[in-house]
């Protein structure tokens, strides 16, 4: 099961509270305060991991809750401090704060007219790279820190504060250079595993990659690319008809767009009504995406009508970049792959 998206609840642990305390042994009956100190809650913090490569483990447990600190004892013993709560993700995972305070609370807000309210507030893209999502409670201060030459004997003390808790909205959006775009059964997947060593699913039905895969993609001199392929869109996929966000979401971190064109037809559509409508898709979902740099990757062209298709494709943009290639039998893909090279390629050792 892939999850690219999910709501959790996360809280802090509060901190300890200081106590009230005095020394009383037999030959000390009047030894003066000595109250201890409380420890400190545990934070919340989401760190990425390289082995983890989705929000799958959130769908089971979507909660994240430290611990709050010990109290402090006589004897100025400081109550331990809890460990902090690790939650592992994927890179490339947005984190969203929202306006609800508990996860019943956003179930509704998500039912009603004006819905939920979410905030961006960290881009997790490294791998080591850390967030604390909620800050732990501090630890109150006991009563020998308030000892005077007039107060030998002070009952004040601290609480330990309190610490952050609240509903966050998870989104996992897949790191590539170049990603695939195109409508079901252009040929992505068996490209992709073409390109590189991925092995994603392949069939002659829509929808057979039902979430994004990357792919690694080597070239001479220890230079590489990552090529995403993303599930195939449909008509109105930027109103979330199909699988529509889903997908799309994956294709705004990369720097070049291949669009898959199924020149053959043989799904009975028009490849330059394809493209139009491909552009027009991702266009709509993010204006952004349509200045990104792209490539048409002509696809099937060992079918019937392919070439005749691809002359008239050539006629109607003459300026843009077409690689005829099947991505059956492998013509092509050679030349699709210096094409990345040249692109988006880089050294091993700079990544």
């Amino acid at each position: 099961m892939f999850i690219d998206h999910i709501r959790i609840y996360a809280e802090a642990g509060d901190g300890g509270n200081g106590v009230v305390h005095f020394r009383r042994e037999k030959f000390r009956p009047k030894g003066g305060p000595d109250g201890g100190d409380g420890g400190d809650g545990g934070s919340v913090i989401l760190r990425v991991d390289p082995a983890v490569d989705n929000l799958k483990a959130y769908s089971y447990d979507p909660k994240l809750v430290a611990k709050r600190g010990e109290h402090g004892a006589g004897n100025r013993k400081h109550g331990k401090s809890s460990r902090d709560k690790i939650g592992k993700v994927p890179p490339g995972t947005v984190v969203y704060r929202s306006n609800a305070s508990t996860v019943s609370e956003a179930v509704e807000l998500e039912r009603g007219e004006e819905g939920i309210d979410l905030e961006p507030i960290v881009d997790l893209t490294e791998y080591g790279d850390e967030f604390v999502l909620c800050q732990g409670g501090k630890g109150g201060k006991g009563n020998w820190h308030y000892k005077t030459s007039t107060n030998q004997a002070p009952e004040e003390h601290t609480l330990g504060t309190e610490a952050d808790f609240g509903v966050y909205y998870l989104e996992l959006r897949r790191i590539a250079d170049a990603g695939m775009v195109g409508f079901p059964n252009a040929g992505k997947s068996t490209l992709v595993n073409k390109l590189s060593h991925a092995t994603p699913k392949i069939g002659n039905y829509p929808f057979t990659t039902l979430n994004p895969m990357v792919g690694v993609v080597e070239f001479p001199k220890y230079r590489r690319c990552t090529v995403a392929d993303i599930p195939g869109l449909i008509e109105g996929a930027h109103e979330n008809r199909g699988l529509g966000h889903e997908f799309l979401r994956h294709i705004t971190r990369c720097k070049l767009l291949l669009f898959v064109i199924d020149m053959a037809g043989s799904e009975m559509r028009d490849p330059i009504e394809d493209l139009q409508t491909l552009r027009t898709e991702i266009k709509l979902y993010d204006e952004d995406l349509s200045k990104f740099e792209w490539v048409i990757v002509a696809n099937k062209m060992d079918l019937e009508g392919a070439e005749e298709n691809l002359a008239n494709f050539r006629a109607r943009f003459p300026k843009q970049t077409i690689i005829p290639i099947s991505a059956d039998t492998g013509e092509g893909v050679d030349a699709l792959r210096a094409e990345l090279d040249k692109r988006v390629g880089y050294r091993k050792d700079q990544s």
